[in-house]
């Protein structure tokens, strides 16, 4: 499972409610002994435009070419395919290995030696 990394919103009520979110979705993943990535919103951008500092509009873009779609998808739909799309090509753009240095420890995938 691939997961955009929480950044800090300016709305403290909405960072607690994704923190929750976030928190429910890794402890399913967990519990059926799924591997769970973490992504920051530069790599994500990076693996599908090209720029780590894209507009959300070229990551539409590039999402609805790269999978053939019909149209745009929304804003939202468009980060969590772009995050998927990364993770499918490493993490580090179109082919690149991402997992070398990492460890996977209860099914979390983690920086550093076990």
């Amino acid at each position: 499972m691939a997961l955009e990394k929480v950044f800090v919103n300016v709305n403290p009520q909405s960072t607690l409610l994704l923190g929750q979110a976030r928190g429910t979705a890794i402890c399913a993943a967990v519990l059926h002994g799924l591997p769970v990535a973490e992504y920051s919103a530069l790599q994500v951008k990076q693996a599908v435009v090209g720029n780590g500092h894209a507009h959300k509009e070229q990551v539409q873009e590039m999402v609805r070419r790269l999978l053939k779609l019909a149209g745009n998808p929304s804003p939202d739909a468009a980060d969590a395919l772009a995050c998927a799309i990364c993770h499918a090509h490493g993490g580090q753009g179109l082919g690149g290995l991402a997992t070398a240095g990492f460890r996977v420890r209860r099914g979390r995938l983690l920086r550093g030696p076990g």
